[in-house]
Parts: structure tokens; sequence; C-alpha cells
């Protein structure tokens, strides 16, 4: 097994290469502006680093958000472009999943909460590292305020607002070794992944205009 793992649905863009039992070699870089940009260097000095070729990769697994528009369909539509070039399987893994599994919070419930801009997070609630019990989802902080109440929180979105996760803890950004971990071991287990398709959970800021006048020659 050679997985190769990428997530672009925060400002990281974040890759890894796993063999089935750990990380072989990863990158991340963190901008939110430059997804498409950085996101195929950051392969091949990945591929680089671990010294195969990327037709050695046997498995494509991609985080499918929640995420803002842009940036997540920048990792998805690279995911499903490797995996039809090397005719190889392509897997989901929830992006908020990735960041409980590198939380390193043993016990107890918690909660992940990513920045999802418009003074909203993406979050989820988990039993424990591996196992989600409420969410995804987007919400305003102070909506949820009551349902994370003494909870500890991890993530970007959970620093950005102090008053609802006052016990707010790292990782900020999600790291792709964690998806490919996650993944890694799911698939030992025989468990079912997740199809690549996104997870915006509301509407792009792209809108075509309504009632706009018709320019062209009659």
């Amino acid at each position: 097994m050679l997985l190769l793992a990428l997530d672009t649905a925060t400002p990281a863009v974040t890759v890894a290469l796993h063999d089935g039992t750990s990380v072989v070699a990863e990158s991340s870089q963190v901008d939110a502006r430059r997804h498409g940009e950085l996101l195929l260097p950051a392969v091949d000095r990945v591929l680089a680093d671990a010294g195969v070729r990327l037709d050695a990769v046997t498995a494509v697994v991609t985080g499918v958000g929640p995420g803002p528009y842009t940036g997540l369909r920048v990792g998805l539509m690279t995911a499903d472009t490797f995996g039809l070039a090397l005719g190889v399987p392509v897997y989901g893994v929830c992006t908020l999943d990735g960041l409980a599994y590198a939380s390193g919070i043993e016990d107890g419930p918690f909660v992940v909460a990513t920045d999802a801009r418009r003074k909203e997070v993406y979050w989820a609630r988990y039993e424990d590292p591996r196992t989600r019990v409420a969410g995804p989802a987007v919400d305003r902080p102070a909506d949820i305020a009551e349902q994370v109440a003494g909870l500890p929180a991890v993530g970007a979105g959970a620093a950005l607002y102090p008053e609802t996760f006052p016990d707010a803890r790292g990782p900020e950004h999600v790291a792709a070794a964690a998806l490919a971990a996650l993944a890694a071991e799911r698939l030992a287990a025989g468990e079912e992944l997740l199809e690549p398709r996104p997870l915006y959970l509301r509407r792009p800021d792209a809108q075509v205009p309504k009632n706009y006048k018709v320019v062209t020659p009659q």
C-alpha cells in the first residue's frame, strides 16, 4: 500500500505519503490564497522526499471538507485526476475527522471547528479521536454556544472565537499525514470511506447575476 493524501479545505495546502504502516513523507504550507499554485509542487516534493514515483501510488485520499468552495475543489479535482491517470481508487475523508484524529485528546467529548468565514465555523462533535457523533455543520459560534459549552475545541475556528471556545487547542489546520493515517487505519479494518465528493454545506459566494441586461445585438 502507498497512499497519497492531500487536503485543501483549510488554509493549509497539505500532502503526505503513507505506506500502510506509517507516514513516509509529508509537506504542509499555510496560504489560503495559493492552493492551486502550491499543491502540485508539494506532491512532487513529497514524492521526491520518499524516493518514489507517482506511479507507485496505490490509492489517493482527499479531504472532502467542509471548506470554502474555491480551496476545497482544488484538492478534490487534483485527487480525481490522479485517480483517473493512475487507475487507482480515490477515497474521501472528512477534513474535520483528520483534525480530530490529530488532536491528541483521548478521553471525553470535544469539538473541532474550522473557519468558515462570514463569522461562521464548520464544526463537529467527537466522542474520541476516531468517533464523530454530531456534524459536520456550519453555524455562527454564538448559535452553538450551549451545545459546545465546557468542551475542549480544536482548529482555527475555535481559536478565532474564544468567547464560544474558551478551551481552544491545536492543531489549527489539518495535516494530510493525519488523513492518511486515519484512512489507512479504516481501510485495514475493512471500513468504508467516503466518496471523494465535496462537503460544501452552503452555496458558493459566486452567483450568476439576476436580471442582468442583455448587451448582445438583437
